[in-house]
């Protein structure tokens, strides 16, 4: 009676928030002091009391270890916050963005059917309102690539349902990561109102998102939040691929360009000018070497315009050149070359940090370009199922949101007590690892058949029951279900044998008896009745000849489709023939009727005349 005096809204937040149908909320225990329990039994009055005592001590516990494991969140959004940023740049390295490609590609691999979202239920209309809701309204195929990439990068992706109290969720929205709050039960946070400018506290019981930059708040059945659970000091959030990988891109990044500075400053060659200064005083060699290497750098130009002496850059001059001071006039070389760096091809310190970034990424190093590709270009998946295991992991992520959106979906349409009857699936990747669980499953198949199979002039080691068991896995009950279900399918594999004689007339070949001139059941030899030659057809009846009934019924049929399934279908005239007849005295009686009525007219102006 409760819930029908409910809104459709109000019964949605009753299903997704405290004392929920989906088990979300806490125990609660309550312990009237006034009345316990009357009993006459003192011993059971006191393991009553007991009992009653450490359930409420159990409840507080409960409601302090909530209050204390979600207040972290509180303290983690700064830190959440900077690796946004950090995530952000990540997504400028080659090599990270490639890597997130193919955690969403591998993720949505289509299906032989060109479906990235499977879903199975044993009611066909939940599997079309489904198929309809993922496939049209949400185009997951689209759109979940997309989800996946997001949930990958940041371990969080919030997208906003658009409900219809009629017609379910009717649309989607992508809000931004960085800027949505997820405030779980028990935990106390504030909204800043950019409006008012004050600060909000509140405390409830209900999970709620707030959009902290537009100061709104969203029910948590308005959100889906699609987050990668993996450590658990960043909770109620999820946790990114690229969170481990942090610190050694901010090391590779820093390798990187301190080689390539290193490039710059040491890769280009320079020159020894030595320059002869003769009997020189010492204190006047200097300004004399430098005023002979500034004409190497410099040009004097003058402008037309102004008449100003302008000292240009001269580009031919490096400006890493040694000009050195000689006395000796008889040097052999005034000019020498000094080679760049020789070691320019040493990169073994990027190579073990790039190695460290592919492990905290756990994807094969071929394939984000660090080496030349091998297996020539198959599945990812297909050369490591270590990876296909990470695979499965974001699909198992995804698809714990997608079962909550197909839950609120069925919820708003009146499926009140089909939310649990579908399954959704993602397509697993490897084929490797389908290949290896083959190969498992032949080896155990041979095992049991070795266990089963009874040993010449000795019994066989085992039962098949006590195989089953301990080879496969099955429990006392499975085997019974097994039993009952083997011999119901020879049942049926005795009835399939039988069925020439409980059918013998199915129609499926009609079309062809027509026109080959046989009867369904019997067969025509191909040679005929003498020589081999084809019976000739019967011949055409004479030209005086009456037709009998028949003949005259089936020619006055018209033929609207031919079909060599279902047979010919014909409009039937004999029926308007039968009434040729009846139509005819009718219209004999109209017309005698008119003939007389103006019979009569014609009599009476006579007399009158």
């Amino acid at each position: 009676m409760e819930q029908n005096n409910l809104t459709i809204w109000q019964r949605l937040s009753k299903t997704f928030g405290p004392n929920s149908l989906l088990d979300m909320d806490y125990p609660t225990y309550k312990l009237d002091k006034k009345v316990l329990l009357r009993t006459p039994d003192k011993e059971r009055y006191e393991q009553e009391k007991l009992q009653m005592q450490q359930s409420l001590y159990i409840s507080d516990n409960w409601k302090k270890i909530e209050n204390n494991l979600y207040a972290q969140a509180v303290y983690y959004e700064p830190n959440r916050i900077s690796a946004f940023y950090d995530y952000e740049s990540m997504e400028y390295t080659p090599e990270i963005s490639t890597a997130l490609d193919i955690y969403s590609e591998e993720s949505t691999t289509p299906n032989q059917d060109g479906y990235v979202l499977q879903i199975y239920s044993e009611s066909k209309r939940v599997k079309a309102i489904l198929a309809d809701l993922f496939n049209k309204t949400l185009d997951v195929s689209i759109n979940l690539p997309m989800w996946v990439r997001n949930t990958c990068k940041f371990g969080d992706n919030f997208v906003y349902l658009k409900l219809d109290p009629e017609k379910g969720i009717v649309g989607c929205l992508q809000l931004p990561n960085i800027e949505i709050e997820r405030l779980e039960r028990g935990m106390e946070a504030r909204t800043i109102s950019a409006n008012i400018g004050t600060d909000i506290q509140f405390k409830n019981k209900t999970m709620k998102f707030v959009w902290k930059n537009k100061d709104m708040e969203f029910n948590t059945w308005e959100i889906a939040h699609f987050r990668l659970l993996g450590d658990d000091r960043k909770l109620p959030y999820g946790t990114s691929m690229l969170e481990k990988a942090r610190r050694i891109w901010k090391q590779l990044v820093l390798a990187e360009d301190a080689m390539l500075i290193y490039r710059t400053a040491r890769a280009p060659e320079r020159r020894v000018f030595k320059v002869f200064v003769g009997n020189m005083d010492d204190k006047d060699v200097e300004a004399y070497v430098q005023r002979v290497a500034n004409k190497f750098k410099r040009d004097q130009v003058v402008d037309s315009k102004t008449g100003n002496v302008d000292l240009r850059f001269n580009q031919m001059a490096v400006d890493q050149d040694y000009f050195v001071p000689v006395r000796d006039p008889a040097q052999a070389s005034p000019i020498e070359t000094l080679a760049g760096g020789q070691n320019m091809g040493e990169i073994a310190d990027i190579e073990y940090i790039q190695k460290k970034l592919v492990t905290a990424l756990r994807i094969p190093k071929a394939y984000l370009g660090f080496e030349e590709p091998v297996g020539d270009g198959k599945n990812l998946s297909l050369l490591d199922i270590r990876f296909a295991r990470t695979i499965n992991k974001i699909q198992k992520s995804m698809i714990a949101e997608l079962n909550k959106i197909a839950i609120i979906h069925l919820f708003l349409l009146g499926f009140e007590d089909e939310l649990h009857n579908f399954t959704l699936g993602l397509t697993n990747p490897s084929k490797q690892a389908d290949l290896l669980m083959i190969d498992v499953w032949k080896e155990k198949v041979t095992l049991y058949k070795d266990m089963v199979t009874e040993i010449p002039n000795t019994i066989q080691p085992t039962s098949a029951t006590w195989a089953k068991k301990h080879i496969f896995g099955f429990s006392d009950e499975d085997i019974k279900l097994e039993i009952q279900q083997i011999r119901l399918e020879r049942a049926v594999a005795g009835e399939i044998a039988n069925t020439a004689t409980v059918i013998t007339h199915t129609g499926l070949f009609d079309t062809v008896d027509k026109l080959y001139k046989t009867v369904s059941g019997e067969t025509v030899s191909a040679g005929g009745a003498a020589g081999g030659a084809a019976p000739p057809p019967p011949p055409p009846p004479a030209g005086g000849a009456p037709m009998t009934d028949s003949v005259e019924k089936t020619n006055l049929n018209i033929l609207l489709e031919s079909d060599a399934l279902f047979g010919d279908e014909y409009i039937d005239l004999s029926k308007g023939k039968n009434s040729l007849g009846q139509i005819e005295n009718e219209l004999d009686k109209l017309l005698n009727g008119w003939y007389l009525l103006k019979k009569i007219k014609y009599e009476v102006r006579y007399i009158k005349i």
